[in-house]
C-alpha cells in the first residue's frame, strides 16, 4: 500500500511573494504589489483603505519578494536537489500583459516562464501552474473595478489562452485561481475590489465571485481545446470547522461556515450553484447578472481535479455572545483547547488534514491535491549557521503521516503535495519575512535588508528523504 508511485512530491511559491522585479522585463503594476508592510496590510486587503499606487509612507514586499527574478536558476537546482517531482508556482498576470486588456502579450514575459519551466523540466520537475495568484492589473481595477465587472471574463480568458498556447506541451497541469474563496475574506487582494461609499459590499462580492467561477469554466474549455492532455483544477483555502459543543446549534453553525467555502467548489466540480446557495442569496437580497449561457458554461466544464491549502481547523459557534471571542487571522476562529497554536496564532492539527481530506473526497469524490500546506515560524540561525527546525520537520511529518493515512485507511485519491514556502517568502497575511515557511533560509528581513543568499535547513535534508522514501520513512 501507501501513495502511488508517481505521487506528485514538491514545493509551492507565488509570484507576488517570491519574485520581485516589479518594474523590470516589461511588468505592469498589480494589486498584490500595494500590499504595504505593517498595520494598513489587512484594510488595503480587504478593499476597505484604496490604495491603487504606491505611496511613500509604506514599505510594500513584493517589490524586492525574494528576488527569484533573479535567482531561479540557483532556486530551482536545490529544488532538484530534494528529489521534487514538481514545482508549484504562479504567473504574474502583468508580467504577460502588463496593463491586462492588451491585445498582444509582453514577449519578455512569456520568455521569463518559458526559461523557468525549461529549468524546471531540465531537472524532470514538473510544472503545476497557477494562472491567478490573486493577480489583477491595478488599470483593471482603475478602470473596469476588478472583477465586479463582467469584461473582466475575457480578459482572463484572453491571458490563460495566451499561457495555455504559448506552455503546450510543456505544462499540463494548471490551477485556474487560487484560493478562490479568499474572495469573500480579502476582496482587495483576491479579486481587486475596492468598494465605494453605500455600495452593498456582498452583492459586488458575490457578483465578483459568479464572474470568476464563469472564467474559472471558459478557462478550463479552452485549456482543453488547446490541448487535451492538459488537466485543469480548482482552489479551495481549506480546514473544517469544528462544532464548538455537541450543541446541535453549534454543529449548524459549523456547517453553515463550511458552506461559504464549499459555495465555490460545489460550482466549480459539479457544475451548478447549490440549492443552499441560491436560497442563501435570496436571503440577502444579492441579485446575480447569471445569463442561460452562464449555466451553459458551468454545467459542461467542470474541473478535473481539487486542490487545497491546509493549515489548520477552525472552531464555530452558534451563540453570538461565544463568538465574540473569536481570534482575528483572515478565517476568524475560536480557540480550541485540544490543539497548540504557531508562533501567529494558528491552530495546529494533523489529523484534521485527514479529517479535511475525507470531507473533501466524501463530498466531490474527485482526485485531490494538497497544493499548501506548511509552518510559518521565526527561524534563528545557530552558531554553525544551519537553522536547526526541529519544529517545522515535526510539524510537517505529523501532517504527512495524516495524508498517508487519509490515502492508505481511507481510499482517498491524492495526486501530490506540494508544502507552501519550500522557499523562504513573504507572508501573504503578515507581508513578514520572519514568518518564515522554507526548506531553504533567504537572508532577507522585513523590509528588504539582507543579501538574499540561499542557505539548507535542517528540514532540507529531512525533506529530500521523504520524497525518496515516498513518504516510508515516515513510518
Amino acid at each position: 500500500m501507501g501513495l502511488q508511485k508517481d505521487f506528485l512530491w514538491g514545493g509551492a511559491t507565488a509570484a507576488n511573494q517570491v519574485e520581485g522585479g516589479y518594474d523590470q522585463g516589461g511588468r505592469g503594476l498589480a494589486n498584490v504589489d500595494l500590499l504595504p508592510f505593517g498595520k494598513d496590510r489587512e484594510a488595503v486587503m480587504a478593499g476597505e483603505l484604496p490604495m491603487l499606487s504606491f505611496d511613500k509612507d509604506h514599505y510594500y514586499p513584493a517589490q524586492k519578494g525574494i528576488d527569484m527574478y533573479h535567482h531561479y536558476k540557483e532556486d530551482i537546482a536545490l529544488f532538484a536537489e530534494m528529489g521534487f517531482k514538481v514545482y508549484r508556482f504562479s504567473i504574474a498576470w502583468t508580467r504577460i500583459f502588463p496593463l491586462g486588456d492588451e491585445a498582444k502579450p509582453n514577449e519578455e514575459g512569456l520568455l521569463f516562464y518559458e526559461q523557468l519551466i525549461d529549468e524546471c523540466l531540465k531537472y524532470d520537475i514538473k510544472p503545476l501552474v497557477t494562472i491567478c495568484h490573486f493577480d489583477c492589473p491595478i488599470h483593471l481595477v482603475k478602470e473596469y473595478g476588478g472583477w465586479k465587472n463582467r469584461k473582466m471574463i475575457d480578459f482572463y480568458l484572453h491571458y490563460a489562452e495566451t499561457l495555455f498556447e504559448r506552455f503546450k506541451g510543456k505544462v499540463y497541469h494548471w490551477i485556474t485561481f487560487n484560493e478562490i474563496n479568499m474572495l469573500l475574506h480579502a476582496p482587495f487582494m483576491a479579486a481587486g475590489l475596492v468598494f465605494e461609499e453605500g455600495e452593498d459590499r456582498e452583492q459586488v462580492k458575490f457578483t465578483a465571485a459568479h464572474y470568476e467561477l464563469v472564467a474559472s469554466a471558459l478557462a478550463t474549455k479552452r485549456g482543453k481545446e488547446i490541448d487535451d492532455k492538459n488537466l485543469i483544477g480548482c482552489m479551495l483555502a481549506a480546514g473544517d470547522n469544528y462544532p464548538n459543543t455537541p450543541n446541535p446549534e453549534d454543529i449548524m453553525a459549523a456547517k453553515l461556515v463550511d458552506r461559504e467555502s464549499f459555495f465555490f467548489t460545489d460550482v466549480q466540480v459539479r457544475g451548478y450553484y447549490p440549492a443552499y446557495a441560491l436560497k442563501e442569496l435570496a436571503r440577502k437580497n444579492i441579485q446575480l447578472d447569471i445569463t442561460e449561457e452562464d449555466k451553459q458554461i458551468l454545467q459542461q466544464n467542470t474541473v478535473d481535479y481539487l486542490t487545497f491549502s491546509y493549515y489548520s481547523s477552525s472552531v464555530a459557534s452558534g451563540d453570538p455572545k461565544v463568538n465574540e471571542l473569536r481570534e482575528g487571522n483572515l478565517f476568524p476562529t475560536l480557540k480550541n483547547p485540544y490543539l497548540d497554536a504557531s508562533e501567529w496564532g494558528w491552530q495546529i492539527d494533523p489529523l484534521g488534514l485527514r479529517i479535511t481530506m475525507n470531507t473533501l473526497y466524501d463530498r466531490y469524490q474527485c482526485p485531490l491535491f494538497i497544493v499548501e500546506n506548511g509552518l510559518g515560524a521565526v527561524d534563528v540561525k545557530a552558531e554553525n549557521g544551519v537553522v536547526e527546525d526541529d519544529y517545522r520537520i515535526d510539524y510537517l511529518g505529523k501532517h504527512m503521516k495524516e495524508m498517508i493515512a487519509a490515502v492508505e485507511l481511507d481510499g482517498v485519491e491524492l495526486l501530490g503535495y506540494t508544502s507552501w514556502g519550500c522557499i523562504d517568502l513573504v507572508s501573504a497575511s503578515t507581508g513578514e519575512m520572519k514568518k518564515r515557511y522554507g526548506f531553504i533560509y533567504v537572508d532577507a528581513e522585513n523590509e528588504g535588508q539582507g543579501t538574499f543568499k540561499r542557505s539548507k535547513k535542517r528540514s532540507f535534508e529531512w525533506y529530500r528523504q521523504v520524497i525518496e522514501s515516498n513518504g516510508d520513512c515516515l513510518k
